[in-house]
């Protein structure tokens, strides 16, 4: 089957598909689609006609590579198939932390200096930060995400699967079944949620039940559970311990939440947020949000499917701006706050606020102002810098004032537009 080519990483990929000296790891949550990004990358090493047998792809969970377990094996295996090929040497291997000390090898292998060498993996120990430990300054990590609303839309047209004439009605959709790229290939909603339900239980079984790391369980989980059912929302540490020291009945530790929230984010379930604040342009400590990788995380664990769509169509705007390499933290200047500074690679600045609608008739009686949108617009007129600033909500009658950028979210998303 042709594959959807997530051009939103590849383009920042292909710099490096011939650069032997770094290690180029996908990582992401499971099932995001990994494999076929690695297979739309072999795809384009084709099309510039490099040779098949310098394409040396390995996927660690198929036959005939699912024995291989160890370090000396996978050495075998590279050196069968490379044996007599000449010139640089493409090394595909998926689902890598199958293997044992597969760093030694792989790095080896950089070492000689012609193989570029791309790696996926999904488990906790690829997803931990050992990686960086044991190949410091030697590999880039190329963070993939569950498809954003405009892949979505986009993959949908790609495989001719019926759009909806209303778009919003796209965008609950998109909300209620998750980004998981498969689920575009299923048709009844109730397939869809069949499937993502499976992948989400795999994600908590293999990549969080089994980490070592966790010691006290029945902790764990209650942590999971307040911050996926709280994303969005501001949280202090030092009040989600007190609340678990109440209903534990036992102490628990600020140190032991921050270690088990980074499993959380290094499992790719959430994703941290933190505060910046736009007078003394320093980061603050607490008060940082979380956003879920995927709604459906989410959706799936509640008993209905009421939409909040302030915290909703925050996360959504969130994985958007973080799908196109955005750095992302919380604006703080004095008592406000602004929903996201977006940095780009390039070091320029953006303002975001995202609400549902000011155009809502919330009316002061005394002023006749717009109570909403006095409140969404007051933390950007605030800011002094000349960055851009954006407004994103839902409504199709946009405003025009001071300078500000009000945006449809669906059209600047659909749009694939940049901030």
């Amino acid at each position: 089957m042709k594959l959807y080519r997530r051009e939103l990483y590849l383009k920042r990929m292909r710099g490096f598909y011939d650069n032997a000296e770094l290690i180029k790891v996908i990582s992401g949550v499971r099932r995001c689609g990994k494999s076929s990004l690695m297979q739309t990358v072999i795809e384009e090493l084709n099309e510039r006609s490099v040779p098949k047998e310098n394409i040396i792809y390995l996927n660690l969970d198929k036959r005939p590579y699912k024995r291989v377990k160890d370090a000396d094996a996978l050495e075998s295996v590279i050196d069968k198939r490379s044996s007599g090929v000449a010139g640089l040497k493409y090394l595909f291997i998926d689902e890598i932390q199958n293997v044992d000390r597969f760093e030694e090898v792989i790095n080896a292998f950089r070492e000689e200096g012609d193989y570029s060498v791309f790696i996926t993996g999904s488990n906790s120990y690829l997803l931990s930060g050992e990686l960086a430990t044991k190949l410091t300054g030697r590999y880039l990590e190329f963070r993939l995400s569950t498809l954003s609303f405009y892949e979505y839309i986009e993959m949908k047209k790609f495989y001719g699967k019926p759009i909806a004439d209303r778009v919003e009605a796209e965008l609950n959709n998109y909300i209620l079944e998750g980004g998981f790229p498969l689920t575009v290939s299923l048709d009844a909603f109730e397939e869809k949620r069949f499937y993502v339900k499976n992948v989400v239980a795999e994600i908590f079984e293999k990549d969080i039940k089994k980490n070592k790391r966790i010691k006290n369980k029945e902790l764990f989980n209650k942590i999971q559970t307040y911050i996926i059912n709280n994303f969005g929302s501001t949280t202090s540490v030092s009040s989600l311990c007190d609340y678990l020291t109440k209903t534990s009945e036992s102490t628990v530790r600020k140190q032991t939440v921050y270690n088990y929230l980074d499993i959380l984010e290094n499992a790719r379930i959430i994703n941290r947020c933190r505060r910046f604040d736009l007078k003394s342009k320093k980061s603050l400590n607490g008060g940082e949000k979380f956003y879920l990788s995927d709604l459906s995380f989410y959706f799936l664990n509640n008993v209905d499917n009421k939409i909040n769509y302030g915290p909703v169509l925050e996360n959504i705007v969130y994985n958007y701006a973080a799908s196109a390499g955005y750095e992302i933290s919380i604006g703080k200047i004095g008592d406000l706050e602004v929903d996201f500074i977006l940095r780009d690679m390039d070091l320029n600045y953006s303002y975001v606020q995202v609400a549902r609608y000011i155009d809502n008739g919330n009316t002061d009686a005394r002023t006749g102002r717009n109570i909403t949108e006095e409140r969404e617009y007051r933390p950007l007129e605030t800011i002094r810098d000349n960055y851009p600033k954006y407004l994103l909500t839902l409504d199709s009658l946009l405003q025009k004032r001071n300078g500000i950028i009000h945006e449809n979210i669906i059209d600047f998303m659909l749009g694939n537009k940049r901030f």
